[in-house]
């Protein structure tokens, strides 16, 4: 559908380090919800950062179900400059699921992905870059100051605990929406198509090689988090159970702690009958231990819950997104061509 190699603009050298080879292009995906004051402002300045590095820069904008002029602002944006692409979802499908469907559109061996706010620095991208060409698979562009409140801080910490196991405590810590990876690495989730989707998670099925650079990180120029309670406690319960089986074994041993600390009960029960010759007195006594037993019981039932629900919701084969329309320059011309034909 879209012409290959598609760029802004293009110089007689390619981006080149020390430390590796070149980068033959570079695809910058962004999700996009409701940010439609800073979509020019972000094309602009990434096309003065990268188009002239790389022979092919191609710029993915995927419409996240945007209540504001989004789309509308994509689209101008796709038929101005050759290489944004626009992508319009049927409706809000979350950041990381419209992340996916942008990354396995993308055309270039490089994928670089950063928020729509301009709170991620285009202009820290070749920092990312250079540290890639040192032969790591994914580089993170972690925040030398956070500019996020509290809420958003505390999911952010939620979500590296849960990445500890796989990516190891040190990377975790500095995992962020500010990343960029070898293209090559989707192959890894190729097959995957649940609606759940953590693609830092994702990444972690095709390598082990991580790495991280400290970059700036502005407050947001306009507007406010979209991000409500709600949603950053969404998600970290997706990362707890969608991912990790760490609330399992939580549950196990809770139960295995009670356990023990049922048989104290029992053998201290016994032990007062045995040396006094009567039991121990009390309705109270009684009545919290069934407390205590029946609220660990249902704690670990609710866990086993959340896994036997995200069993039944795999089941249903649910789309992680669905594709409402696709904006570009060659589109455009084959429906005028179309058009004229008729």
């Amino acid at each position: 559908m879209f012409k290959r190699g598609a760029h802004c603009s293009r110089s007689d050298w390619e981006m080149t380090t020390s430390h590796g080879p070149r980068f033959s292009g570079i695809s910058v995906v962004v999700p996009v919800y409701n940010s439609e004051g800073t979509l020019r402002e972000l094309v602009t300045r990434l096309e003065s950062t990268l188009g002239r590095a790389v022979p092919k820069l191609e710029i993915i904008l995927v419409n996240d179900g945007s209540r504001d002029g989004s789309w509308h602002a994509i689209s101008q944006l796709a038929q101005e400059h050759d290489c944004v692409r626009g992508v319009d979802l049927m409706r809000n499908y979350g950041q990381h699921n419209a992340l996916l469907c942008g990354i396995r559109m993308a055309e270039n061996d490089v994928v670089v992905t950063l928020d729509d706010d301009l709170q991620h620095p285009p202009e820290e991208i070749p920092k990312l870059l250079d540290r890639l060409s040192e032969g790591y698979d994914v580089v993170y562009g972690t925040p030398q100051h956070q500019q996020h409140g509290f809420w958003r801080d505390l999911s952010s910490q939620v979500t590296k605990t849960a990445l500890q196991s796989t990516m190891g405590a040190q990377t975790a810590r500095k995992v962020s929406a500010f990343r960029a990876f070898r293209v090559h690495l989707r192959k890894a989730f190729a097959d995957y198509h649940s609606s759940f989707v953590s693609l830092d998670v994702l990444l972690t099925w095709g390598t082990k090689r991580f790495a991280a650079v400290p970059v700036l990180h502005h407050p947001r120029s306009t507007g406010r988090s979209n991000y409500t309670f709600r949603m950053l406690i969404t998600h970290a319960l997706n990362m707890m159970t969608g991912f990790s089986t760490w609330p399992l074994q939580l549950a196990s041993i809770i139960g295995f702690a009670f356990t023990l600390f049922g048989l104290g009960v029992l053998a201290y029960v016994l032990g007062r009958y045995l040396v006094q010759g009567s039991s121990v007195p009390g309705f109270a006594f009684l009545a919290s231990i069934i407390a205590i037993f029946s609220g660990a019981q249902l704690f670990s039932l609710g866990i086993i819950g959340e896994y036997l629900a995200r069993v039944h919701l795999r089941t249903l084969d649910k789309p992680p997104y669905v594709i409402s329309d696709i904006s570009s320059k060659e589109s455009t011309c084959r429906q005028e061509q179309g058009l004229d034909r008729e």
